[in-house]
């Protein structure tokens, strides 16, 4: 395997282990938590981009008008990702969490369809339907809409869309969404402290190490990602991403003792299928253009 492609598969494993670190952090309140991560992962990739000399690039970025609205409403969107992952795992759906990231793909896909007027196969558009009709039968089924596995996997989307409109790497645009959203985190960690519900009142000793690992746990796996994306295909990278939510699945089952449910079975196999006809279809459409530049004609 290439450097680029392993640290790629490094950051979605980290991606995919963040559960059982933020489960260490669930006697804080979820909004105190998302705080904390703010004002760390700010300190965090400050200093990373300061020991790799690399501070001249971030300050040019924060004086780009442009660059810098990109990034302001990447950074909301981006918290808001934060929060509703960490209120998954402390309030016992990791699952959710899991089901997110599988929905990702697909999700994508039917966003630059409808806004990028990007073209899809057949068995794309089919992949939407089976993840749409796996939705609509847990929400008949559990009586309830599947939120909070959209809401993830949603913003993390418009996140990506967002992201396409900006040209620095994931470390440098750590630093500004981190920078943009730190007044938000200010303001949720006082909220926090002065409730009671803080790390003030639930920490102890060595457990005031979880605040700026927590930190650390949200650059380092961007930092990965950074040094390895250029180096990998793109679709090589999406099929790397079932790591992430892999893991999730795994941790919630086995680790935090959640129920996989008949209705987690029905949804999961609608998103799982379609996730299989996605990859058949991107693998189609490559040995396609693969064909094509060796054609005179190509329709």
């Amino acid at each position: 395997m290439k450097k680029g492609t392993l640290n790629v598969l490094v950051c979605y494993v980290l991606w995919g282990l963040l559960p059982l670190f933020w489960q260490y952090l669930g006697a804080l309140s979820p909004l105190c938590v998302l705080g904390y991560r703010i004002l760390f992962s700010l300190i965090c990739v400050a200093a990373y981009l300061l020991w790799a000399g690399r501070w001249p690039e971030a300050m040019a970025v924060l004086r780009s008008r442009r660059e810098m609205l990109w990034l302001a409403a990447s950074g909301l969107v981006i918290a808001v990702n934060w929060g509703s992952f960490i209120w998954a795992v402390n309030s016992g759906h990791v699952l959710d969490s899991s089901l997110a990231y599988y929905m990702y793909p697909i999700l994508s896909i039917l966003i630059g369809a409808l806004f990028f007027r990007e073209r899809l196969g057949i068995l794309q558009w089919i992949a939407v339907g089976l993840m749409a009709a796996g939705v609509a039968v847990t929400s008949v089924r559990y009586g309830a809409f599947p939120w909070l596995a959209l809401v993830i996997g949603g913003s993390f989307v418009v996140y990506g869309v967002i992201k396409r409109q900006v040209t620095c790497d994931g470390a440098v645009s750590l630093l500004a969404e981190s920078l943009v959203t730190l007044p938000l985190g200010l303001v949720l960690i006082g909220l926090a402290e002065s409730g009671g519900r803080g790390a003030a009142a639930a920490l102890q000793g060595w457990q005031w190490l979880l605040l700026p690992a927590a930190g650390a746990v949200t650059a380092l796996p961007l930092v990965f990602f950074s040094q390895g994306i250029r180096e990998t295909p793109y679709t090589l990278a999406g099929v790397l991403m079932l790591v992430n939510p892999t893991l999730q699945l795994l941790i919630g089952v086995f680790c935090m003792d959640e129920a996989f449910t008949a209705t987690h079975a029905i949804l999961f196999a609608f998103v799982w299928t379609g996730l299989a006809l996605f990859l058949i279809g991107n693998v189609m459409a490559a040995r396609r253009g693969r064909q094509c530049k060796g054609d005179t004609i190509c329709e």
